[in-house]
């Protein structure tokens, strides 16, 4: 915990968001954790689960580690490939579980600039690895500061992921 009271990531988070380049420290953000599932609170979210980070005027896609337990350990990717334009609540690919397959659909509109290769031929890095290597495309904006305001973020994330819970796991 900080001095707010807030959690910070674990270690295990820690490692991830090294890995792809963003060490952590006291000032960089903190961690929302519920029901053992953990929120980075420098996010944006979708009700479908997926987290967004900003990047230089694109954002990176992926899904929360709750996302994935609701799926399930997935089994097939396919993403539409880079190059292609997409707009918001459009699917970008589709994931197969053992209990779910459904679209992946863009929080924002504009042009898909890079896919996870990776998860063709190892789509368990979802479940593995979600906010580190298990990362679904990249995109670059039309109009982030909009459609960015339309998603989740820190404000309220608390009370976001509480309200999330309840509803799709019926507690």
């Amino acid at each position: 915990m900080n001095e707010e009271g807030r959690s910070l990531p674990s270690p295990r988070m820690a490692n991830v968001l090294r890995e792809v380049g963003n060490e952590p420290s006291l000032g960089d953000f903190t961690m929302v954790t519920y029901e053992g599932f953990e929120f980075p609170d420098d996010l944006y979210y979708t009700d479908d689960q997926l987290w967004v980070k900003r990047e230089n005027g694109k954002v990176r896609l992926g899904f929360t580690t709750f996302g994935m337990d609701l799926a399930g350990k997935i089994k097939f990717v396919r993403l539409k490939p880079a190059g292609r334009d997409i707009k918001a609540g459009k699917s970008i690919g589709t994931l197969e579980s053992g209990k779910w397959a459904g679209a992946v659909r863009s929080p924002v509109t504009g042009k898909i600039v890079e896919v996870n290769e990776e998860l063709k031929n190892n789509p368990g890095l979802l479940n593995e690895d979600p906010y580190g290597k298990g990362w679904i495309a990249v995109i670059e904006g039309e109009n982030l500061d909009e459609e960015l305001s339309k998603l989740q973020g820190a404000e309220g994330l608390e009370e976001w992921v509480k309200a999330q819970f309840a509803e799709k796991k019926g507690s």
